[in-house]
């Protein structure tokens, strides 16, 4: 999660139930979302303190300018003991409710989740900002008007909002008025939800943003409202108490990025006619594809400090990806069963349990057919016949030499920049099937390849 603004407050802190023992403390959430409480002393009492779990579960505080604020899955990472002195402890927490307090074993619901994202104005790319200038009377008109939200019905029966806030010019407007206008996203379902079912989807929708942006973006600015959490405005107006959202999210990356829309593989204007269908799509890819979507994004996110790892996390990603869109074998299932009982009948008895272990994944096709077939819809992409061969040879000869550091296999294996030229064809692989997976056309796909100059180059690296 991105804090842009150092958060640091000061407050009372209590278990729920037993607000009569309040203690000092300060709650800490720096950029990335990582969440400390610092107390004075602890939340034990002295005679039992070293017999209690360092698991808190729940704690309720109350901090200046927010007032109550609830901290979620909290335990102790350090718990000093004073016999009668000052002493401080330390809490790590995994989210913080700023807002509101929930009781003990009070389940955390809402019906709206509103987040951004990085660079995701310039993936809208839609501005209500007009301004005419009349050079000859030396005026200029700046006029705004909201751009209307987008609406998209998501199939886990949520609603995804694409909205716009903005800020007005101050007072006094003497030497400059500017409007600010950014965008965000909403989700809301008609009905309360576990806090922890929009946090899932948000993630997915983060992830179709970094994909989309061809760049690791990181979600900020999380807020949740609940019709059980509401605020008396005064002339018998009712509104809803918007309730700030903080958690260590992934992915997350340390420096904030700055991205054109040209720069993008695509764009929301790409997608405008179709982005009911291509969420849609890409949520629900998670339902199949979740264990060669986390290895592709681990490679994005920096979660491989190395390119040997890179490598081997890409080439098991395409493979994985293969397995759960293809159930194609060396042979039909009932001929191979039919094989493997005919070889087991005249196995010794003593050797069965060996021979069937080594049998049991014998009817699935190698790396280097799955490569093949993985690259056979977009071959026109990857360069001539030969040299489509010579690279998915080498991906399975550096797959296996680095999963088995076998010596025959030593020479045969990239290193240096074609390890790294071999990275840059297998991201391009999966970029490519990721377009098919959300919907897009062949057509289309040429499109992107065309337009999409980071893309065009991994194809054409040699």
């Amino acid at each position: 999660m991105r804090i842009e603004e150092e958060y640091k407050k000061t407050g009372y802190f209590w278990l729920p139930g037993k607000e009569e023992r309040k203690i000092p403390g300060v709650l800490s959430i720096v950029d990335g979302g990582d969440i400390e409480l610092e107390i004075v002393g602890h939340f034990n009492d002295e005679m039992d303190v070293l017999g209690e779990k360092d698991d808190l579960g729940r704690i309720i505080g109350h901090v200046e300018k927010d007032g109550l604020v609830t901290l979620d899955d909290c335990f102790y990472i350090q718990k000093n003991l004073a016999f009668g002195g000052i002493s401080k402890s330390r809490i790590l927490v995994n989210r913080v409710y700023s807002g509101a307090a929930w009781e003990k074993d009070e389940a955390v619901t809402f019906d709206s989740f509103a987040f951004s994202v990085d660079c995701l104005d310039s993936w809208v790319n839609i501005s209500g900002i007009s301004v005419d200038h009349d050079w000859e009377n030396n005026t200029a008109t700046i006029s705004y008007a909201r751009p209307e939200r987008t609406v998209l019905l998501l199939d886990n029966g949520m609603s995804l909002e694409i909205c716009f806030a903005y800020t007005p010019p101050g007072f006094p407007n003497i030497t400059e008025a500017k409007i600010t206008q950014r965008a965000y996203f909403n989700l809301k379902s008609e009905a309360l939800r576990d806090i922890k079912e929009f946090i899932s989807t948000a993630f997915k929708i983060t992830n179709l943003m970094c994909f989309a942006m061809d760049e690791v973006v990181t979600l900020k600015n999380v807020s949740a409202t609940s019709p059980e959490i509401q605020s008396d405005g005064g002339n018998g107006k009712i509104y809803r108490v918007p309730i700030s959202i903080y958690y260590k999210s992934i992915p997350f990356s340390e420096k904030a990025p700055k991205k054109n829309w040209h720069e993008m593989l695509f764009s929301f204007g790409v997608i405008r006619a179709d982005a009911q269908q291509v969420f849609n799509n890409w949520i629900n890819a998670y339902e199949y594809l979740a264990p060669a979507l986390n290895l592709y994004f681990s490679t994005k996110t920096g979660s491989q400090k190395y390119l040997d790892g890179k490598f081997l996390a890409l080439a098991q990603g395409l493979e994985t990806y293969h397995r759960r869109t293809s159930s194609e074998t060396l042979m039909e299932p009932g001929d191979f069963e039919a094989l493997v009982a005919g070889i087991i009948k005249d196995c010794p008895g003593e050797h069965v349990g060996w021979l069937s272990g080594r049998l049991m994944h014998g009817n699935e096709i190698n790396l280097g057919k799955r490569l093949k077939r993985i690259v056979e819809p977009f071959k026109n992409h990857l360069g001539k016949r030969d040299q489509r061969t010579k690279i998915l040879r080498k991906i399975v000869d550096t797959r296996n030499y680095l999963t088995h550091y076998s010596e025959n296999l030593k020479e045969e294996a990239a290193t240096g920049r074609d390890l790294w030229v071999l990275c840059q064809k297998m991201e391009a692989i999966f970029s490519l099937h990721f377009l098919k997976v959300i919907g897009f056309t062949d057509e289309e796909i040429n499109g992107v390849v065309k337009n999409s100059h980071p893309l065009n180059k991994k194809l054409k690296e040699i």
